[in-house]
């Protein structure tokens, strides 16, 4: 039960079976995991926003009803909303479309003592611009290289990056996409172009294999979430959350000795 990085050099296969995980915990266990690492993060996002020596940026990339909104508040519950930006992306607008494709991502992208989410992000304008054929095919395969240059640059200044592609199954996407119609406290989400975009799930397969083959850096590595089980999806994430965090040695800062020594007056 831990995730690990997608190899740039190996073929990847998106099936649906690889939406869920064999033999995991029953729920009850997977909740009790889960709130420890809810917990983790909790604590150690103190010390990772006095310590201001790095930036944490988790992108979160799926399909229509994959779960993005559900990650960010089960997983992110107990985080102190002064240390954390969220960001959603859509669709471009006017002003944005007149710059480059990263000039709206840079603007977002955490300080040093921030946890930066993106729901959605620049991997959109190697996707959906793909599929819908919004820009030639040597626009976007340029792009490739262009995120990997950024992202690598983001890295050398600090910023720690992990990539989490939440994947659910054509079943499942389904039955989310109806409960949504019949989920009165669900139907403000329900947009009738997501059963557009349901059609063309093999050309959104093979846009995002390849945008996280192509990208899943030492430096930025992508996860594939097995995301059929939300409670699978949020513990898997919220371990490497944490686990990230703890590999950063973070520290308190230290108070000026003469300060201390000489204590109020």
């Amino acid at each position: 039960m831990k995730l690990k990085p997608v190899s740039s050099g190996a073929a990847l296969r998106l099936t649906d079976a690889d939406a869920r995980v064999a033999d995991a915990p029953d729920d009850d266990e997977l909740k009790k995991r889960t709130e420890d690492q809810v917990g983790r993060i909790a604590d150690l996002q103190r010390m990772f926003y006095a310590d201001g020596r790095f930036a944490l940026l988790v992108v979160l990339q799926g399909r229509d009803a994959s779960g993005k909104d559900g990650t960010i508040r089960k997983v992110f519950t107990g985080v102190n909303p002064q240390g954390v930006q969220v960001t959603s992306f859509k669709v471009p607008t006017e002003e944005e479309l007149r710059h480059d494709f990263l000039w709206r991502i840079h603007q977002r992208v955490p300080a040093r003592g921030m946890l930066g989410i993106f729901n959605r992000s620049h991997y959109e304008d190697v996707v959906v611009t793909r599929v819908k054929e919004l820009v030639p095919k040597a626009t976007w395969k340029s792009r490739f290289t262009q995120i990997n240059d950024f992202e690598k640059g983001l890295s050398a200044n600090g910023v720690r990056i992990l990539k989490f592609f939440l994947h659910i199954s054509r079943d499942e996407q389904k039955e989310r996409l109806q409960k949504r119609l019949t989920n009165e406290e669900k139907n403000w989400k329900f947009n009738p172009g997501d059963l557009d975009e349901r059609e063309k799930w093999p050309a959104y397969t093979a846009a995002y294999s390849d945008a996280i083959r192509r990208c899943s850096t030492r430096w930025a590595p992508w996860y594939i979430v097995p995301a059929d089980d939300k409670k699978v999806r949020n513990y898997l994430i919220a371990r490497m959350v944490a686990d990230t965090l703890t590999s950063l040695e973070l520290r308190w800062p230290k108070a000026d000795p003469d300060l201390v020594a000489k204590g109020l007056e």
